[in-house]
């Protein structure tokens, strides 16, 4: 007999001790108590402090993070995890072999050189006691790249290579899906071989149910088996195209590690304002080629090409001026646009205005450090931009609360959806009768309030 599952067990918060107010840290530490953990925000400048403070629910302490008496006020000994996030690569990296010493579980620790990235294991950082570093301009190219792995969709995101897939296309008028509600549009699926996991409509998520319209304008968001990918294509009407050439927009940390990355399978140009920044890139760039000019100067794009390239990718530090040179690529007909910007707010407003993807490094950086303080077996996380859920890859253990248990049946959370499972190597479409196995991997999409719900159960 199944029965609902109900799910009665306690959340504990973490002790999370964040030292550094700017802005990573300062996201984190608002991302953080909107969980309701337990956070200490530590930093030398006491208006940040304040103001974190009147804004959210944690405790702040003034003063240097590689100071002992500092460290010991946190209640260092009794902290869950450690980031240290300030804008001082030295610092974080002693805060947290000094805080890994004084008794933290784990320690995260913000860096700028990726030499410590590249040489991570002859270093042994993890025996000097830094479990994790990461480095925000590095991740941001790494999220360049993933979402030009198919320019079609406006995200994209593989499970367990590609077994399973994350897509989301945009609702066109001509699109069959239009006006047609998720279980009218069902026999648009024959093979159930996928299934609609959100939807982002005018800044709003919705988590939807068989009742929910498709909106011409809508952003829909898929879990997808490999064999369902140019169906979803079809529905959107459009058509798979391979990237050949690339440009990219300003020659700064994350341009560079843009250009490294996308250099070694693409024809790639980048811009860039300062000249004796173009030399030095010149001399670190061996498979780019670098152009000195003005990327907001329409004619200079123009002459270099623009109408050619498959992708554009606006990286400067003006926000501003990466939007409207990703519109003036659009209007040149470029197929994928990505713009970097500072303005969390403008991340919701992307699509909407003719930019493909608005990434932000503080968002990145977040989901990154987010997989150390998720519960259960987290083997994946990551987030679609501009949508209000987290996207989460659990493995079931023996001891989950869904073993043997029908999905139907366990009573989730209805602002979250099992989008797929992994099991054998074979990826499957769960219905509402589909039976949870130990050593599963289950990708499920859902919203902040229900996340630590849906943990509970894995």
């Amino acid at each position: 007999m199944t029965g609902s599952l109900y799910l009665c067990a306690t959340y504990k918060s973490m002790r999370i001790i964040i030292a550094g107010a700017g802005d990573v840290g300062f996201h984190l530490a608002k991302l953080l108590t909107q969980e309701n953990q337990d956070i200490t925000l530590i930093d030398t400048d006491a208006e940040k402090l304040k103001y974190a403070a009147e804004h959210f629910d944690i405790a702040t302490i003034r003063g240097n993070s590689i100071s002992y008496s500092i460290l010991d006020e946190a209640d260092v000994n009794r902290a869950d995890l450690v980031i240290a996030a300030t804008n001082s690569e030295e610092t974080n990296i002693s805060t947290c072999i000094i805080a890994k010493h004084l008794g933290a579980k784990r320690t995260i620790a913000r860096v700028r050189n990726t030499e410590f990235l590249l040489k991570r294991e002859k270093l042994d950082l993890e025996k000097l006691g830094i479990d994790e570093i990461i480095s925000t301009e590095t991740l941001a190219a790494r999220e360049i790249k993933r979402l030009l792995k198919d320019v079609a969709f406006t995200d994209s995101f593989e499970f367990d290579r590609g077994l399973l897939n994350l897509v989301g296309i945009s609702i066109e008028a001509a699109s069959p899906m239009a006006g047609k509600t998720v279980s009218e549009a069902a026999y648009l699926n024959p093979d159930n071989n996928f299934l609609t996991v959100a939807i982002l409509r005018n800044n709003q998520t919705i988590i939807p149910r068989g009742a929910v319209t498709f909106h011409i304008g809508d952003h829909v968001y898929f879990i997808a088996q490999p064999d369902a990918m140019n169906h979803i294509l079809e529905l959107s009407g459009k058509e798979r195209k391979r990237i050949k050439n690339i440009m990219i927009l300003g020659g700064n940390e994350v341009g560079v590690h843009t250009a490294k990355k996308l250099s070694l399978k693409f024809n790639v140009k980048l811009i860039e304002a300062d000249k004796d920044r173009c030399f030095e890139l010149a001399d670190e760039l061996r498979g780019t080629l670098i152009i000195h000019g003005n990327g907001s100067n329409v004619e200079l794009l123009e002459e270099e090409g623009i109408d050619q390239m498959d992708a554009f990718i606006a990286v400067t530090d003006n926000s501003e001026t990466n939007i409207i040179s990703c519109l003036v690529a659009k209007n040149h007909k470029v197929q994928k646009t990505i713009a970097l910007v500072e303005n969390m707010d403008y991340i919701h407003l992307s699509q909407n205005i003719g930019v493909d993807t608005m990434i932000n490094k503080k968002l990145i950086a977040a989901n990154f450090i987010f997989r150390h303080i998720r519960k259960g077996e987290v083997l994946s996380l990551t987030s679609l931009h501009g949508v209000d859920a987290e996207v989460v890859e659990f493995e079931v253990s023996e001891k989950s609360a869904v073993v043997g248990k029908v999905l139907k049946g366990i009573n989730f959370p209805k602002s979250a959806i099992v989008g797929g499972v992994i099991r054998n190597g074979r990826s499957y479409t769960p219905n509402g009768d589909f039976v949870f196995e130990a050593m599963d991997h289950v990708v499920v999409v859902a919203q902040p309030e229900c996340i630590h719900k849906v943990e509970s159960y894995f």
